[in-house]
């Protein structure tokens, strides 16, 4: 839970130009990673919406890398900052850019965020070589989210805000 959260109401927003956007900053207690820095932006008007997650300490750019084996692994929590690369070989990368965001979540919640970006894909792919490969890798997830197959997924960050937090994460340089 946050300790302590500031607000600032009425913000220009950077999409519309209204004064709709509330920022939020909190500092929080993540077990195993150390205090961190939550920050978020939300406009009210046009619904624009960006945050992060900054360590409080100085960190070294790191790589941590996880073998999803059961479903038990998939309550693993996972610090991204809106620097990192997720990477899952043979599924996708889910790099950084502009628009990215940092957030704490577990593993199923990254599996679940990269499952719904491939159900949009698929809807909207024209070719059916594409949605049949949007389908296999939905079947791959799915197989994952229920424990019956193995999946490695790395998350490299050149801050260091960004860590996988179980005794079996691999940590390693970038």
């Amino acid at each position: 839970m946050p300790e302590q959260t500031e607000e600032l109401k009425g913000q220009d927003c950077p999409m519309c130009k209204t004064k709709n956007l509330t920022l939020l900053e909190s500092e929080s207690e993540v077990p195993f990673f150390g205090k961190v820095y939550l920050f978020s932006m939300t406009c009210e008007n046009c619904k624009y919406h960006k945050s992060d997650v900054e360590s409080t300490e100085k960190k070294e750019p790191s790589k941590y890398t996880f073998e999803v084996g059961s479903e038990e692994d998939l309550k693993v929590r996972v610090v991204r900052s809106s620097e990192a690369t997720i990477k899952i070989p043979h599924v996708t990368t889910i790099t950084p850019g502009p628009a990215a965001s940092g957030y704490i979540t577990n593993i199923e919640g990254i599996l679940k965020r990269v499952k719904y970006q491939i159900e949009e894909t698929k809807e909207g792919a024209e070719d059916k070589a594409d949605k049949k490969k949007a389908k296999n890798l939905l079947k791959k997830l799915n197989k994952v989210l229920w424990g019956q197959e193995k999946l490695k997924i790395t998350v490299e960050d050149p801050t260091g805000n960004s860590a996988i937090i179980s005794e079996r994460a691999v940590k390693g340089k970038i």
